[in-house]
């Protein structure tokens, strides 16, 4: 069983990072299939993808040297695109991290302008524990 949870949690970990990996399908699969408990896998997966963004968070710490790299996870186009909204919105674009296209911009944008980390934290973990709770509810309702 700790399998299980381990293999969400870097599921969710990596999903937040440069990899496509769907944590979302792994959750659902994970809910639909009645293995694990629902509570513990929804805050395994809000850890892990939380967590994720945080390395994020630390790449845009060092933007000025990093985007230039070819591994560099966000285009620059993305990232100003994202840098844009962040600056109008602030912090709370940050319960938007889980979107797609733009929320691993969010979160290296938010690097770059130095958001407090337990701020950061608070927020990403936020908006991340509603997207996999929705997830976590479609799939217990789905098995109803």
């Amino acid at each position: 069983m700790a399998a299980l949870y381990g293999a969400l949690f870097i599921s969710a970990f990596l999903a937040a990072t440069v990899l496509p990996v769907s944590s979302e399908a792994v959750l659902a699969g994970l809910i639909v299939s009645g293995r694990g408990d629902p509570w513990l896998l929804l805050a395994v997966a809000t850890i892990g993808n939380t967590l994720g963004s945080v390395v994020n968070w630390i790449l845009g710490r060092g933007i000025d040297t990093l985007r230039t790299r070819r591994w560099f996870p966000v285009s620059p186009e993305r990232y100003e695109q994202a840098s844009r909204i962040f600056r109008r919105f602030g912090e709370w674009t940050l319960l938007f991290a889980w979107l797609p296209v733009v929320g691993d911009a969010f979160t290296i944008a938010a690097g770059a302008a130095r958001v407090n980390l337990g701020v950061f934290v608070a927020l990403v973990a936020i908006g991340k524990a509603a997207r996999y709770a929705v997830i976590v509810a479609g799939g217990l309702w789905a098995m109803a």
